[in-house]
């Protein structure tokens, strides 16, 4: 009875998952739902609340100044992030190696059991070329990579939390769709508030810990990649 249960259960989640790709295979991508990014957000976060502003002041509470810095420094703040990665590398290795062994050894006497040797081994059985051994051993190897990455975007991202050090954790996301491709780009890291510039920009070099994802998902994605059970072989195949 468990048997039967835990293989309706995999049934199930087989049968949903591949509802899910027949959906995107007739309907396209579809854009994930907006939301605040709270992944990455410190548990506890201590707002500093505005002094109250007499009756007769000439400023709102939370009103933004002419003189006032608008650059972002506050948890849900919004600042503009410019990617621009244009990186090339091209490396080479070539590996040779190969060994060869050689063994002889004779037994023209072991306690005189010589002859008694000869009687047991077949006639060819000669003591003084009792055991021989070779072995040869070659390997060649050859491995090139190259390749040539050129990234230009721009996303605006959200500050999701502050650090003791004042520095500012940030986290943006980005969907466009075009047709039935749809383009994701991801963007997340530690940016210091005096590298974010008077325009309220930022460029990906200064970011620490970034994590920048580029990449996409739809038809031409899809005829792109391998299929997985050519990769299941790739990778788990012993030849």
């Amino acid at each position: 009875m468990k048997k039967i249960a835990l293989a309706a259960l995999a049934l199930t989640a087989v049968t949903l998952s591949a509802c899910g790709t027949v959906s995107e295979t007739v309907n396209g991508p579809q854009l994930t739902a907006m939301a605040y990014p709270v992944a990455v957000i410190p548990a506890q976060q201590a707002v500093i609340q505005p002094a109250p502003a007499s009756s007769n002041s000439l400023w709102r509470t939370g009103a933004r100044t002419f003189f006032n810095d608008q650059r972002a420094r506050n948890v849900g703040d919004i600042l503009t992030v410019q990617v621009d990665i244009d990186d090339s590398a091209q490396t080479q290795n070539s590996t040779d190696r190969s060994r060869n062994n050689s063994y002889d050894a004779s037994t023209p006497s072991i306690f005189g059991l010589e002859s008694s040797l000869g009687k047991i081994l077949p006639s060819e059985y000669n003591p003084a070329n009792a055991l021989q051994a070779e072995g040869n051993s070659t390997f060649s190897g050859n491995g090139q990579v190259k390749r040539s990455e050129k990234i230009s975007v721009t996303l605006a991202a959200t500050v999701t939390g502050v650090m003791r050090n004042g520095n500012l954790v940030i986290q943006g996301h980005q969907e466009v769709r075009t047709g039935r491709e749809m383009r994701v780009l991801s963007v997340a890291g530690i940016v210091r508030p005096e590298d974010i510039s008077s325009t309220n920009t930022i460029k990906h070099t200064q970011l620490a810990e970034a994590r920048i994802s580029y990449g996409g998902k739809g038809d031409i994605t899809n005829m792109q990649q391998a299929p997985v059970a050519q990769n299941l072989m790739d990778k788990f195949s012993p030849f």
